[in-house]
C-alpha cells in the first residue's frame, strides 16, 4: 500500500536509543520524508510532524525527561505544537511531553520498581483523532513495551478532564479489552498507556508503536498508528516553524 508522503523529524537526544527505529520504519515502511533532528537545533526543517523517540536521554539520571526537557530544540517543538503541529512522544518522548508542559500529568517509577520490557495489550479508547483513525473503538492492539517509568499518575481534576474530552487514546487490557489490574504492567491510573493534549495533535504513549510495523518482526499493529497520522495530513494546512 503506499501513502502520501509528508516530513518527519525524530529528534536524537544524548541517550536516544529507538530514534532509528522510528526513522526505519518512516523511511523504509511508510515512505515518508524522514531526517534527524539533533536536540541542540534551533529548527525543525519545516517538518510536518515531530517525533520524540523512546530511549534515556541524558541518561535519565536525574528524572526521566526532565533535562531533556530544556535541549534547545524544545523550544521549537513546544512553539510548534501550540501552533498547532503535530507531535508524538513514545515511552521517554512521552515522559519529556509531561514534562515539558504539553501533557498534562506525569509518569513515575513502574509499580513493581523494575524495569519491564515486554508485549502487552492496548485497547482503543477513541478512534476519532488523528493519531488512531485508522483504528476502531474498544480494538485492541498488541505492541511492546520496555521501560521503568511508565506509571502516569493525573490529579483528579486531570483525569475528570482527560475522560471527558476523550484524551485518553489507550489503555492497557486483556486480549478480549477487558480492563483489569492484572492487565497493567505499570500500574498506571486507570490502565492508560497513552493520551494526547485538549487540541488533539499531540499524543504520548509509553508503548513503541515503531517495534510492531515491520513485518519481519512479526506484528505489525504499530502500524495503524503512523498511518492514521499519515493520513489526517492530506488536506491539512499544518503549521510550520
Amino acid at each position: 500500500m503506499s501513502y502520501p508522503k509528508h516530513k518527519f523529524g525524530v529528534v536524537v537526544f544524548p541517550g536516544s536509543n529507538c530514534d532509528h527505529d522510528a526513522f526505519y520504519v518512516l523511511e523504509n515502511i511508510f515512505d515518508q520524508d524522514t531526517k534527524f533532528l539533533w536536540h541542540k537545533d534551533n529548527s525543525l526543517e519545516n517538518v510536518d510532524v515531530v517525533i520524540l523517540p523512546g530511549g534515556f536521554s541524558y541518561g535519565d539520571y536525574l528524572r526521566c525527561g526532565a533535562i531533556a526537557r530544556f535541549s534547545p530544540i524544545m523550544k521549537q517543538v513546544i512553539s510548534f505544537a501550540r501552533d498547532g503541529g503535530i507531535v508524538i512522544g513514545i515511552c521517554n518522548g512521552f515522559q519529556i511531553l509531561c514534562e515539558s508542559g504539553l501533557l498534562p500529568g506525569a509518569l513515575l517509577r513502574n509499580e513493581g520498581l523494575t524495569f519491564v520490557c515486554k508485549d502487552v495489550n492496548i485497547r482503543i479508547e477513541n478512534s476519532n483523532t488523528c493519531f488512531t483513525s485508522d483504528c476502531t473503538a474498544g480494538e485492541v492492539l498488541r505492541i511492546p513495551i520496555a521501560h521503568g517509568e511508565g506509571n502516569y499518575v493525573a490529579d483528579d481534576e486531570t483525569l475528570n478532564m482527560l475522560e471527558h474530552n476523550g484524551q485518553i487514546l489507550f489503555r492497557y487490557s486483556s486480549s478480549d479489552g477487558s480492563i483489569s489490574q492484572e492487565s497493567n504492567p505499570n500500574g498506571s491510573i486507570k490502565n492508560i498507556a497513552g493520551i494526547m493534549n485538549e487540541h488533539g495533535n499531540v499524543m504520548g504513549l509509553m508503548p513503541h508503536p515503531e517495534r510492531a510495523s515491520d513485518p519481519v518482526l512479526g506484528r505489525e499493529d504499530g502500524k495503524k498508528i503512523f498511518s492514521s497520522v499519515i493520513k489526517s495530513l492530506v488536506g491539512r494546512n499544518t503549521l510550520k516553524n
